[in-house]
């Protein structure tokens, strides 16, 4: 499927950050009310069209700064050769000396190192050696269970928040400036020219807006993280309602010709779809 076309109109709300009431929250309705769910593994195309079994991992993860490597460059300590296909690459040269999974990047900023075209966190697709007992796919997502945490524990931050977008502005009302936490969807538009080159991407495809549940109840724990739990309750009250609201405004749509609600259009699409093929 064709990616839906950028840009569209959205549904946003703002309200009071319940721990720091001088500052707002402003939300993508639209999105967090969405259908899209990642489907690595289950039809995911990847970002570029030569290595679609790496995901979103063809590049290696910039690190958001310096406690978000050294976090991941603890984490990665409780790897092991049986779960990690390059874990021998990752050891370091001598003994004492961190491990070897970190590099410039082209922008000179630093992210998770490349090998054999993909980030080193990758475990390749029918990957097999002796001992070697791991599942394909990012192994630190698969070491969270291992802990007993949640994978925002154990990947780079922005492995864990993609493709929920945290993002900030500042409003200016007389001599006043207002800051405001944006929540909304990482779309292709917000990766800036590189986005535009990938071959496929999930957000804005409806082969991914497949979900059983919306995204503000499948992700959860990322937003809790992103924002704050009590800040989540809030968002989560406006977007329960928005879903009740449609669910009625649905019902009644013989009756209604005005579109109350801006719905994300690869959920919409997907809808279509599958009535299409039911």
């Amino acid at each position: 499927m064709p990616d839906v076309k950028a840009g569209f109109a959205r549904d946003w709300v703002e309200f009071t950050d319940p721990l720091a009431p001088e500052e707002l929250y402003k939300c993508d309705l639209t999105w967090l009310t969405s259908n899209y769910t990642c489907i690595y593994g289950n039809g995911c195309c990847g970002v570029d069209a030569d290595k679609p079994d790496a995901g979103c991992c063809s590049d290696g993860a910039y690190y958001t700064d310096e406690k978000d490597e050294a976090h991941v460059d603890l984490i990665a300590k409780n790897l092991t050769r049986d779960m990690w296909q390059y874990y021998d690459e990752a050891q370091p040269d001598k003994p004492g000396k961190k491990l070897r999974i970190s590099e410039v990047g082209l922008d000179r900023d630093r992210k998770t190192r490349m090998i054999d075209g993909s980030c080193i966190f990758l475990n390749r697709v029918g990957h097999e050696a002796e001992g070697y007992t791991g599942t394909f796919g990012c192994v630190l997502h698969h070491l969270a269970p291992k802990l007993g945490v949640h994978f925002v524990d154990t990947k780079p931050d922005v492995c864990w928040q993609l493709p929920i977008r945290r993002s900030f502005e500042h409003r200016e009302i007389g001599d006043r400036t207002q800051s405001i936490t944006v929540i909304g969807e990482y779309e292709r538009l917000a990766w800036g020219d590189g986005g535009l080159d990938f071959d496929w991407y999930c957000t804005s495809n409806t082969d991914a807006h497949v979900g059983a549940e919306p995204v503000y109840l499948s992700n959860r724990v990322e937003l809790e993280k992103l924002m704050s739990p009590e800040a989540y309750l809030v968002l989560k009250e406006f977007c329960d309602a928005r879903m009740e609201a449609i669910r009625v405004t649905q019902e009644e749509s013989a009756k209604r010709n005005l579109p109350l609600f801006v719905i994300h259009p690869a959920t919409v699409q997907a809808g279509q779809s599958d009535r299409a093929n039911g």
